[in-house]
């Protein structure tokens, strides 16, 4: 047997971090001396705190490490870590993408954007909407799309796109639609025709991911105000290309455009 301060330099756990341990029931001492309250161990536990050393790091959960050890199925055990691994680098790809918003954003001396003022004419497509909470846009706009991609299968006519209520940004929830082009939009599930009004944009191009998009928003609000323009209207969004056109993000391509009209 090992006292908690051996097992604690052969597992690289402090003796603090054993004690809470025991207290969650999650690495219990195999004998406590009923007298003294000192915490022994086996050495065929010192397996077990290497794992939960490992998971620890990984910041696994304390509830999930405890399910991780509980389970006898290794498969069952693989799936758990595989589903932290995937949030962490799902977390991993946000800090990617904040990372390069604020070099963008801290540039001494920022490039001017291009801006082409554009009148798009009416037409009808097929559309997806609905009312959405601002963090759940993702998530709706994934099924939104595939849903779409099945009802039109090889018919669309161009690319995906989509439409933002203002209160969608200013009230963190507000109704989205997305949308593909084809010549005869269908009816089915969630699919239904929807007529997209005419409206004068002014059109700038967002490169890269659209984790950073919201600098380029900002830079095409800036424009707007500075040539004496007024917005009128949901924000428009072409996916000229995305994920599905091509696999490095550095390709992509979308179009934001800004519904305005002069104001002199």
């Amino acid at each position: 047997m090992l006292s908690i301060g051996e097992f604690s330099r052969l597992t690289h756990l402090s003796v603090r971090t054993l004690r809470r341990y025991h207290e969650a029931a999650l690495l219990e001492p195999a004998v406590v001396d009923e007298t003294t309250g000192y915490r022994y161990y086996g050495v065929d536990q010192i397996p077990t705190a290497q794992v939960i050393h490992r998971l620890r790091e990984l910041d696994v959960p304390l509830s999930d490490v405890q399910r991780i050890l509980r389970t006898p199925d290794p498969d069952v055990r693989a799936a758990l870590v595989a589903d932290h691994l995937q949030r962490l680098e799902d977390v991993l790809d946000r800090t990617r993408a904040a990372v390069v918003s604020l070099r963008r954003l801290l540039r001494p001396d920022p490039a001017p954007i291009d801006v082409e003022l554009r009148a798009e004419p009416a037409r009808t497509v097929a559309a997806v909407e609905a009312v959405v909470g601002h963090g759940d846009v993702a998530a709706w706009f994934a099924g939104a799309m595939a849903e779409l991609e099945a009802a039109v299968g090889t018919a669309v006519t161009g690319p995906p796109g989509g439409c933002y209520d203002n209160a969608l940004f200013e009230q963190e929830r507000g109704h989205a639609l997305v949308y593909l082009p084809t010549a005869v939009p269908p009816r089915t599930g969630r699919v239904h025709p929807v007529v997209l009004p005419a409206a004068e944009l002014a059109v700038t191009t967002h490169v890269g991911e659209h984790d950073g998009v919201e600098v380029t928003y900002g830079e095409l609000g800036t424009w707007v105000v500075e040539n004496a323009m007024s917005v009128a209207g949901p924000v428009r969004e072409v996916y000229v290309v995305g994920p599905r056109d091509a696999s490095d993000p550095a390709a992509w391509r979308t179009e934001i455009g800004w519904p305005v009209f002069r104001v002199t």
